[in-house]
């Protein structure tokens, strides 16, 4: 029997996992899509809120607030890009002023240091492009920026490193109540556990619904994005929020850690949980309203448009509990949700062991190294790199620089990529200007001989995607 079962490979079921492996135990992540971070994790800003929105008192503000101050250290442990750039809250109607007032009364109860309410003079000098409306702005210095994805990689490469095992493409289909604990049904088979961790994102109400009498409902809350080429990546330099509205805090406009520019989301409650389309309706409403705060945005210059679903309970609350014996739920994790997402782990982690009367893992290593690119080595060291390796030496990806030996070496970690969307957001091969339309070819051909599998097997994101058809030939250069 295991001791813990984490359902869902998001960023919160990844902090979980990495918190878990603190402990000695034998821990398992069950994850329903091909890879960690196929949901929710994938597709948000990529904001680390400050905390000053979430209304006191919360467990989303408690979490927020916590999470945001764990952030800059997870992120050099787990050696990835995070900046701690500031967020202005923008007010453009003088009469919103007592909003704008209570916002930061809030912050302040929160505990959110640095807060300060600036008016447009001094708006203007931190942000010329500003609209032509705005009056004043609530300023918090220690909002940032990361990326949600590489995040929660790092997590789960951290939680592997310290002995937490993934199962993939496992969709869990029941939970049985067992002496001791429980027996989690999936597509892959069974297991038993002491204790069930309900990380699963916008489908937790459907985990929480198999084994508890009282019934949760999760609402798929969906908001559409502009990705901006980095010729743009400038045009503001801090994260601009509008005074938040019934379905949240509005359109941003923020850069992102890898030097684009990010325009979204709006707000729309869907019935299907993997309604992940956007459309006409939902850009052009993104389109509109982020001129409110920003003028002059250059969304001629946009790359992509996704989208993504926040996990949206009526309550608007964090629901972290142990609902039933040895069920701890963790849902209802929308925005703030990545910025509480270290809180969360620790939260977790901490029910479980007090619940297991776990004991310290003395082997325990916090550290994890991320991939690393040779452009960002000196010239001496990129040289010495590509002697000992000369497949970092060959450009795959023009648009992000990215080389054939970045590529195999985001296949071969644990847990590593296996289909292109996989490498995409391990090394950003594709995500640049052309979105892969020059390198996919390559990357494909390089997974499947990484992989030892059919050109044609290889997919955009898991399951069917595939992308090629045709005879089912190994490619030239595939392991047998």
């Amino acid at each position: 029997m295991l001791d813990a079962v984490i359902i869902g490979g998001g960023v919160c079921g990844c902090a979980i996992a990495r918190e878990l492996s603190r402990k000695k135990g034998k821990f398992l992540v069950v994850e329903k899509e091909e890879d960690v971070c196929c949901g929710t994790s994938k597709a948000n800003s990529g904001i680390v809120h400050a905390g000053f929105d979430a209304k006191h008192g919360t467990l989303m503000a408690k979490l927020n607030c916590l999470g945001s101050q764990k952030m800059p250290r997870l992120c050099r442990e787990l050696d990835i890009p995070f900046r701690q750039n500031g967020s202005l809250v923008v007010m453009v109607d003088p009469q919103d002023r007592p909003r704008l007032q209570a916002l930061y009364e809030n912050g302040l109860a929160n505990g959110v240091p640095g807060l300060q309410i600036l008016e447009r003079d001094a708006l203007l000098k931190m942000e010329p492009n500003l609209s032509d409306q705005a009056v004043a702005a609530l300023y918090a210095p220690t909002g940032g920026i990361i990326c949600p994805f590489t995040l929660t990689i790092a997590l789960a490469e951290n939680a592997a490193q310290n002995g937490v095992k993934f199962w993939f493409s496992a969709p869990v289909t029941n939970l049985t109540p067992i002496p001791g604990g429980w027996r989690v049904e999936t597509d892959k088979g069974s297991v038993d556990t002491r204790v069930v961790v309900n990380a699963a994102g916008v489908r937790a109400d459907e985990i929480h619904n198999l084994a508890c009498p009282d019934k949760m409902t999760i609402v798929p809350r969906r908001g559409e994005y502009f990705l901006l080429d980095k010729q743009a990546g400038r045009h503001v330099s801090h994260t601009i929020f509008q005074l938040p509205g019934a379905l949240g805090k509005g359109v941003l406009v923020t850069p992102t850690v890898h030097g684009n520019l990010l325009v979204g989301p709006n707000a729309a409650d869907v019935e299907e949980k993997d309604d992940v389309a956007t459309t006409r309706e939902g850009l052009a409403e993104v389109r509109m309203k982020s001129s409110t705060a920003v003028k002059n945005l250059p969304l001629n210059l946009a790359i992509t448009s996704f989208s993504g679903l926040r996990a949206h309970r009526p309550e608007h609350e964090f629901y972290i509990r142990e609902s039933v014996p040895g069920l701890i739920d963790c849902a209802g994790i929308e925005s703030p949700g990545l910025s509480a997402a270290p809180a969360i782990g620790e939260m977790v982690a901490e029910m479980v062991t007090n619940l297991l009367r776990l004991e310290e893992n003395p082997g325990f290593y916090p550290t994890r190294r991320g991939i690393q690119s040779p452009l960002s080595l000196s010239p001496e060291e990129r040289q010495a790199l590509i002697r000992g390796n000369p497949a970092y030496g060959r450009l795959i990806c023009r648009c992000e620089t990215v080389t054939e030996g970045e590529i195999v070496e985001a296949i071969h970690r644990t847990p590593g990529a296996r289909s292109l969307d996989g490498v995409k957001r391990r090394v950003r091969a594709g995500m640049g200007r052309c979105q892969g339309g020059f390198c996919a070819p390559k990357v494909m051909e390089i997974l499947a001989r990484e992989l030892g599998v059919p050109l044609e097997a290889v997919t955009k994101s898991g399951g069917e995607s595939r992308l090629l058809e045709g005879q089912n030939k190994q490619c030239k250069g595939a392991k047998p």
